[in-house]
């Protein structure tokens, strides 16, 4: 077994001074620790029965694809505004200075689904809970929440209301 703590890059200063960027980047390129990653993730995320993926822009789509594809179910994104074409439902949420907004194609989920949303890293929960709050408008059943990362210490899961599955927690 792979320890995959040490395949995570931690970049001081980025993107901004005072920011500690957890980099997913070396995982992605170790082919087998990526492989034991997505296995990993992928039966945390079979114990939900899952009929769908769903993955946040954009590093969530790097985990909820191959999950999707293991599990053999299908795959939906949430991108931010004016990212995505066709007929959309979007959902508004506050940030620190402002608000956001996060846009999913109308007819990739269906009423009653029962789905499971992918980031690549929980920090406070903001993004995640605005995507939780769009598929719940969709008519989705939202599982669970699984990232590869947790941070603990800005206690991003305090804020969502669905159980959440994380390969690393750091703290």
């Amino acid at each position: 077994m792979i320890d995959l703590k040490t395949r995570i890059a931690l970049i001081p200063e980025f993107p901004k001074p005072g920011i500690l960027f957890y980099d997913i980047s070396p995982l992605l390129a170790d082919g087998a620790a990526w492989r034991q990653a997505v296995d990993q993730l992928a039966e945390r995320i079979a114990a939900y029965k899952p009929d769908l993926l769903v993955g946040i822009e954009s590093r969530g789509f790097l985990a909820a694809a191959p999950l999707a594809h293991t599990l053999g179910i299908g795959f939906a994104m949430i991108r931010k505004r004016g990212k995505l074409p066709g007929d959309l439902m979007g959902h508004d949420y506050a940030l620190e200075y402002g608000t956001d907004r996060v846009e999913i194609q109308r007819e990739a989920v269906k009423p009653g689904q029962r789905v499971i949303v992918l980031d690549d890293l929980l920090a406070t929960g903001g993004t995640m809970a605005a995507a939780i709050a769009l598929l719940r408008l969709c008519g989705a059943e939202v599982a669970a929440a699984g990232f590869l990362i947790e941070l603990g210490f800005l206690s991003g899961r305090e804020r969502l209301d669905v159980p959440i599955e994380a390969l690393m927690r750091f703290d």
